[in-house]
């Protein structure tokens, strides 16, 4: 979402401007180009909900301020849109409400809405809580709708105990270095898996930033961006590209050479592995975002050396080297297993997307055996922010659980989508792998490391979450008989602190709803007979959050002897 302007009860988002230095020029766009921001033409709503109150000096502790920011790109005519905002309690009665409506007309809004840090007149009783927005466009009819919630503290809460650790190698000692259970041989390497250049619809400099580009004219490309992430203190970027955009346009250029949209896919390949052979300390990953937003859902696939595609030419050569149909997830899941791609669920949402027999984020056997990834949280995919300080950012947890409840095995992922020159430089978000000690970060280890799960998704570049069930680690499937020991293992090497722990269980499968069981770093539990999933989610006392990898058990009963 682009930078707000003002409305009454605004909080304008600052943005810094950066112009990259010593990066090559991308090859201009075909003659016969489509509007690239209709690939992005969706309702648009975060919220910004401090996790500490600003009003102590003023005797009211609690007391803060949410945002909420509101954007329809591409929208051709004025638009209104509801919001509604909810305080729930720890126990998951609603409090307090806010409502009102906007009105939408082809630029980003913000509205704030201030809390005083009572309710009723009176101090809250202290806990976890959660503020929940509901925001729609248009008619009540359609689906354009957005939910994101945050947890806020409320009141003095006692830090959880933490079971002991001790540090893990990581690849840059004092640069998101942050330790963990030291008997995991295991190196941790941080980084963004989601992010355009100037190959597709990303790459503007960051002081004539205004969204998505028009397709291949922005100046910067995969050779800028690696340099850039990695003097940003990156370890691996994963350059993601709109698939349907090599021919130079956000529709169907009529007149597109297929043998240049399929060589610049390759260009794209060789530069990660001319950078990679450069810099081993750095991975650069290249490949595609496959999809498109209205009656799709967008996908990474991390691994492919060929550009999938639907679209042809006048002459009915197809644009790209395999021919994959617009939005039929499902054969696309059996085209990545055969092949051996690895996928991730981009910003998912939880109707509409991703949709396999009639059903949204349906699951088939096949998508369960490639798509091992779920966007948990993006950054602004349009922020110009360089200093890590961007405040819109989408929270797509209950999407992920609901991939989860149908029966896929995905590990979380946190990401940028940066569409502006500022490849992971516009929060402290990162998406975190364990690679064994030893083996260098290639795509090789990489991809093995995302198919293991051992993966988690932070908030805080300094930060590590490492779970583990009956000391087997997150990613993992296995059976289990009797009690069940979870354990988060947590550290910062920047003096951050827990504020809270949730543990959360659901069943694949089931289609139901991920539940929390508990609310301490280390419990045992004896689950049911039959499959479950559990994870945990932590905020640090900053308010960041991490979320680690499942487990996947099946709980198997005991066996009684005669």
């Amino acid at each position: 979402m682009k930078t707000s302007s003002p409305i009454p009860l605004l909080m304008l988002a600052a943005a810094s401007l950066f112009n990259p230095l010593r990066m090559p020029v991308a090859k201009a766009a075909p003659a016969i180009i489509a509007a690239a921001q209709h690939e992005h033409s969706e309702f648009e709503a975060t919220l910004n909900a401090p996790y500490h109150g600003d009003g102590a000096q003023r005797g009211q502790p609690d007391a803060r301020s949410f945002t909420l920011s509101f954007d329809y790109p591409g929208l051709q005519k004025r638009l209104g849109a509801r919001w509604q905002l909810e305080l729930v309690a720890p126990g998951g009665r609603t409090v307090q409400r806010w409502q009102g409506s906007l009105l939408l007309a082809g630029q980003p809004r913000d509205v704030t809405v201030r809390w005083q840090g009572r309710l009723q007149g009176r101090t809250p009783a202290p806990g976890i809580y959660r503020v929940r927005m509901r925001a729609a466009a248009g008619d009540a009819g359609r689906d354009d709708s957005v939910e994101q919630s945050w947890e806020i503290a409320v009141g003095q809460l006692p830090a959880p105990a933490m079971p002991a650790f001790a540090p893990l190698p990581t690849a840059r000692p004092g640069m998101g270095a942050a330790p963990a259970p030291s008997n995991l041989p295991y190196t941790v390497y941080y980084g963004n898996l989601h992010g355009q250049t100037g190959h597709s619809d990303g790459g503007a400099p960051l002081d004539n930033c205004k969204g998505a580009q028009e397709p291949q004219t922005a100046p910067y490309g995969p050779d800028a961006a690696y340099p850039y992430a990695r003097e940003r203190g990156l370890d691996l970027l994963m350059v993601s590209e709109h698939n349907h955009m090599y021919d130079g346009s956000d529709g169907t250029d009529t007149g597109a050479d297929p043998a240049a949209a399929k060589a610049l896919y390759q260009s794209g390949l060789q530069a990660a592995r001319a950078f990679n052979a450069a810099h081993p300390d750095f991975l650069a990953l290249y490949g595609m975002e496959w999809g498109v937003i209205s009656k799709g859902g967008h996908l990474n696939v991390f691994n492919s050396d060929e550009l999938l595609g639907w679209e042809k030419n006048a002459r009915g050569d197809l644009l790209a080297d395999t021919a994959t149909a617009r939005s039929d997830y499902g054969a696309l899941y059996t085209l990545m297993k055969e092949r051996g791609w690895i996928g991730q669920f981009n910003h998912p949402a939880t109707s509409g997307q991703f949709v396999v027999n009639g059903v949204a984020l349906g699951y088939t056997p096949d998508g369960d055996a490639a798509m091992a990834l779920c966007e948990v949280l993006n950054t602004s995919a349009f922020s110009t922010n360089d200093r890590e300080q961007e405040t819109r950012r989408s929270n797509f947890e209950q999407a992920c659980n609901k991939a989860l409840e149908a029966g896929y095995h995905v590990a979380f992922s946190s990401n940028q989508d940066n569409h502006c020159a500022n490849w992971g430089a516009s929060y402290t978000n990162r998406t975190a792998v364990l690679v064994p000690n030893g083996v260098p970060l290639t795509r090789d280890s990489f991809v093995e490391a995302v198919r293991a799960r051992r993966v988690f998704a932070t908030m805080d570049k300094h930060a590590q979450l490492v779970f583990t069930a009956n000391g087997r680690l997150m990613g993992e499937r296995f059976d289990n008989s009797g009690p069940l020991v979870l354990k988060a293992h947590y550290a910062s090497d920047a003096g951050k602190r827990v504020a809270s722990i949730a543990v959360m269980e659901g069943v694949p499968g089931r289609n139901g709803t991920v539940t929390q069981v508990a609310a301490a770093a280390e419990v045992s539990i004896t689950p049911a007979p039959g499959p479950h999933f559990y994870y945990v989610k932590l905020t640090q006392d900053d308010g960041n959050v991490l979320w680690s990898a499942p487990v996947w058990v099946n709980q198997v009963a005991p066996t009684i002897r005669p």
